[in-house]
């Protein structure tokens, strides 16, 4: 059984003329280019370890199967606002799996982004914990419940945005949690 024992985030742009170039450029601005990476759905291992990407970057090896959560978005069209974020909320009691959310929405600004995947990850937590909250009220509102209910211990986002080549090269952003053994 495998179950990663550590995690680094990490983010990117490319521009190409090519979409795959535009998306390999984002890779390597993100530093997992020489990955195969392999998208998981959205869960945050019990006892995971959140490491810096300058150390998880030193663990991986060319051409590794690397399981990773990821956000992508591209668009070819000039100026248009894209942005690629993975939001994460994790567990006061470490024996209990957190949540990771992918958002990759068009025309939200780096900060919006950042703050709708943190509330999503937080709200399928809290859901999972049992934390009582009404839906409807704003993100700020649901953080302060999440938070004082002692269930969750903390949540935060890396997101990546970026406009369109304003000359209509392909622009692609990426965020990605990478898992390691």
């Amino acid at each position: 059984m495998y179950v990663p024992t550590k995690i680094f985030f990490t983010k990117g742009v490319g521009r190409d003329k090519e979409y795959l170039v535009s998306f390999e450029l984002a890779l390597r601005s993100a530093g997992v280019q020489m990955c195969n990476l392999v998208s998981v759905s959205s869960i945050f291992p019990t006892g995971c370890k959140r490491i810096t990407k300058e150390e998880g970057v030193k663990e991986l090896n060319p051409g590794q199967i690397t399981f990773a959560v990821i956000a992508r978005n591209s668009t070819n069209e000039p100026n248009r606002l894209i942005a690629a974020s993975i939001g994460a909320a994790l567990p006061a009691d470490n024996t209990n799996y957190g949540y990771l959310s992918e958002h990759h929405p068009f025309g939200q600004t780096e900060k919006v982004a950042g703050e709708y995947a943190e509330d999503l990850a937080a709200t399928m937590l809290a859901t999972t914990l049992g934390v009582e909250f009404n839906p409807d009220t704003d993100w700020s509102e649901r953080e302060n419940i999440y938070k004082m209910s002692g269930k969750i211990v903390r949540s935060f986002n890396i997101t990546q945005s970026a406009e369109g080549d304003k000359n209509g090269l392909w622009t692609t952003v990426l965020a990605c949690g990478i898992l390691l053994p």
